[in-house]
C-alpha cells in the first residue's frame, strides 16, 4: 500500500520528505512486529542488537566500547543493557585478565540457543523476500546508504 494511503495524507512537499516519511513509517512497522516478538523474553531491539554483535564475535571477547561503536540505536545506556543481559543469563561480564580496567563481555549458551530461536521468529515477519526480488533488495540497500552518504 502507499504511504499517501497508509497515513491518510494526501500529498507531501516533494519526493525527498516522501522518501524520509515512507522510510521512518516502514522502519517503525518492521520494529513494532520485532518488539512484539521479543516482548516475551523481556527483551527489547537493543539488547536483540547487542546479542547479535556478541554472537558475530563469539568464542573472542568483546568490550563494551566496540558494542557502543556497531550498536544499530545508539540511544540509551550501554551499561544497562549490558546488565540485564547478564541478570537473564544471555551473557557474561568478566574483568580482564590483562588489563584490570577492561571488560570482556562474551554471549553465554544461553543467548545463543535465545538468539537461534529469535531468528527463526524474527524470520517470519521479514515480508521483503515476498514483496522484493533479490535485485531490488540491492537497490534498496544501495540506495539507503548513499542517502546516508
Amino acid at each position: 500500500m502507499k504511504i499517501e494511503k497508509e497515513i491518510k495524507q494526501k500529498k507531501f512537499d516533494n519526493a525527498w520528505v516522501r522518501a524520509l516519511v515512507n522510510l521512518h513509517y516502514t522502519s517503525n512497522v518492521y520494529k513494532d512486529k520485532l518488539l512484539q516478538i521479543l516482548k516475551p523474553h523481556n527483551i527489547n531491539d537493543q539488547h536483540f542488537n547487542v546479542l547479535r554483535i556478541l554472537k558475530g564475535q563469539h568464542a573472542e571477547a568483546v568490550c563494551p566500547g566496540y558494542i557502543k561503536e556497531v550498536l544499530l540505536n545508539k540511544r540509551g545506556d550501554l551499561t544497562r543493557l549490558i546488565d540485564k543481559l547478564t541478570k537473564l543469563g544471555h551473557v557474561s561480564r568478566q574483568t580482564n585478565a590483562e588489563n584490570r580496567r577492561k571488560v570482556d563481555i562474551n554471549i553465554t549458551e544461553s543467548g545463543i540457543n535465545l538468539l537461534k530461536m529469535l531468528n527463526k521468529e524474527v524470520n517470519t515477519i521479514q515480508k521483503i523476500k515476498n514483496n522484493l526480488s533479490e535485485k531490488e533488495a540491492i537497490l534498496l540497500s544501495e540506495l539507503l546508504d548513499k542517502m546516508r552518504g
